[in-house]
């Protein structure tokens, strides 16, 4: 049923074709037909070589509309900064305890955040997080003093983002019930993250494609042209 439903929604996409913004965010709309409310995801590829460390991208986009996620946010503080956290609405807080769980294999968060005295207790677990994405880090403002901003920003719509090997970042950027406006604001934020971050290693044509798809849609590839251009 998957696959006949796959090959109906493959109808009428030109696979050779880039399609401006808001035309694409409205085919993978239309094509989000499973049981659920599907993510939709975008990928970009971009001219670096994440090999070399001044060729590197990453960071943090705010989306606007949130990503439609609910995130389980982990704090590493003590005293204070932990009263804070839970204030914020952080869902797991502690120290030497929560190290000791994540040793045991529980991960029971989508993202970290720690306080700059807490992290050579959190980098003990590196092996555990750094392959999961979630080793707090300054950069993407995981490890800071204001634990209040930070827990909001994830709780609100913040993702981060890292390129993969072959030079390509995936992310969320919302569900197929959003509406279709709520959906281009949070692409346009991301876009602009990413071009934010913009190593200085890299050369050439930096943003080189773009496409859109739903969890279980076909993809759809957006004029990057038009993009940069400021159009639709």
């Amino acid at each position: 049923m998957a696959g006949k439903r796959f090959k109906k929604a493959l109808e009428n996409i030109d696979r050779t074709k880039l399609y401006p913004l808001t035309e694409a965010i409205k085919m993978v709309k239309e094509r989000a037909t499973a049981k659920f409310d599907e993510t939709i995801e975008v990928a970009m590829n971009l001219g670096v070589d994440p090999r070399h460390a001044d060729q590197m991208v990453r960071g943090v986009a705010n989306l606007p509309n949130g990503s439609g996620r609910t995130v389980r946010v982990a704090v590493f503080a003590k005293d204070a900064k932990a009263d804070e956290a839970r204030e914020a609405g952080a869902d797991i807080v502690g120290a030497e305890d929560l190290m000791e769980t994540v040793q045991k294999g529980e991960v029971n968060f989508d993202r970290c955040i720690a306080t700059p005295d807490m992290m050579p207790l959190v980098g003990r677990l590196g092996k555990i997080l750094g392959p999961r994405g979630m080793m707090p880090n300054p950069k993407v403002g995981t490890v800071t003093m204001d634990i209040k901003a930070a827990v909001e920003a994830s709780k609100g719509g913040a993702i981060e983002f890292r390129v993969e090997k072959a030079g390509i970042i995936h992310a969320g950027v919302g569900k197929a019930s959003f509406d279709e406006k709520a959906i281009e604001e949070n692409v346009r934020a991301l876009l602009d993250a990413v071009l934010k971050a913009k190593p200085t290693g890299a050369k050439g044509n930096y943003l080189k494609k773009i496409a859109m798809t739903s969890t279980m849609g076909p993809g759809v590839h957006i004029d990057v042209a038009g993009l940069s251009a400021g159009g639709n």
